[in-house]
């Protein structure tokens, strides 16, 4: 026979059985957002996107392509999409889609990764402008976004580079049940982590393995070579810029820009000249001395520009320095 205690305890083991039962059959399971966005405007918004190129030799002196190829912008990819989507991302490795666009401006990969997850409806839509001809420029186009993708990345290929570009990760032009009316970011130079060149026009040289997409900064990569190297700037001016301005719904809705013209309204933004300091090669070995045994004779050594000054920068010093050596190590005249 059973004691009392046995069915105490045998009792209370079937009451937290049939609570926990109970708890997890009236529970209400954690889901996450269905768009990923957290966007609950009622209807879709359009925007005019304006991509402004501010790549110029006097922002941007060391290096500066100016001919085979010249500082110029590749065609403009963009891709509306939920958090469930990243067409590029700093500190992760790039995809092959984004290696060949940063690399070689080729998009047929890239967009084929956007079109597949599309068909899983984590992209909205995808957008593409001409390119820029010049470091400095303007293109356009219209976008049209759905409250459940209202996330816009974007990318820009520096050319010539060896893997740079510029661009927008995971923008949300929606807040709450509010379309935003006017966007601008400013653009700074990532490096896609495929390509181990230094400068604008380095050779093909392919990082293997490939390292993380990381930002370009006035002393990041730490090395005098590197063309964005500017150690007396504590940050780089913008290289370029994109606006998001939002369309009215009314029948007044603005045309479609051209690529590379703004209207009157849209005045692009200019800055001050970045100032770029002499740079010069290491000395040469001393000369023999001549001159006089009985005075002693005079030595020189030379170096040579590596680069010039600009913009007020640092001017260049002394070329050619002598000085006086020792009777005994001088060479006597016949």
């Amino acid at each position: 026979m059973m004691s009392s205690e046995h069915l105490t305890c045998g009792w209370l083991e079937r009451l937290l059985f049939l609570l926990v039962k109970l708890c997890l059959t009236f529970a209400v399971p954690f889901r996450p957002a269905p768009n990923g966005t957290d966007c609950t405007a009622k209807g879709p918004a359009s925007y005019i996107l304006v991509f402004t190129g501010h790549w110029s030799p006097q922002a941007f002196p060391k290096q500066y392509p100016l001919f085979r190829p010249p500082a110029q912008w590749s065609k403009l990819i963009a891709v509306s999409h939920n958090n469930h989507f990243r067409l590029w991302e700093e500190g992760t490795t790039a995809s092959l889609g984004v290696q060949n666009f940063a690399e070689l401006g080729v998009t047929v990969e890239v967009m084929k990764t956007a079109k597949e997850a599309r068909k899983k409806r984590v992209v909205g839509a995808m957008y593409r402008t001409a390119g820029i001809p010049n470091g400095i420029g303007h293109s356009s186009t219209e976008m049209l976004l759905q409250p459940r993708n209202s996330l816009v990345s974007l990318m820009v290929k520096m050319i010539p580079s060896p893997d740079w570009f510029v661009g927008v990760n995971s923008l949300n032009l929606c807040e709450g049940n509010q379309w935003k009316q006017d966007v601008t970011v400013d653009l700074h130079p990532y490096d896609a982590g495929t390509d181990s060149g230094f400068t604008f026009s380095s050779p093909n040289f392919p990082t293997n393995p490939k390292e993380n997409v990381t930002k370009i900064t006035s002393q990041i990569p730490n090395h005098p070579a590197n063309s964005f190297y500017y150690p007396r700037l504590k940050e780089l001016p913008p290289l370029a810029s994109v606006k998001f301005t939002r369309q009215s719904r009314s029948g007044d809705r603005q045309t479609l820009m051209s690529n590379h013209i703004l209207p009157n309204s849209i005045i692009p933004r200019h800055f001050s000249a970045t100032p770029l300091d002499c740079e010069v090669s290491l000395w040469s070995s001393w000369g023999l001395c001549l001159g006089p045994c009985s005075r002693g004779g005079v030595r020189h050594r030379t170096r040579y520009i590596l680069l010039r000054p600009a913009n007020a920068g640092t001017p260049c010093p002394e070329l050619e320095e002598q000085a006086e050596c020792l009777p005994h190590s001088c060479r006597k005249r016949q």
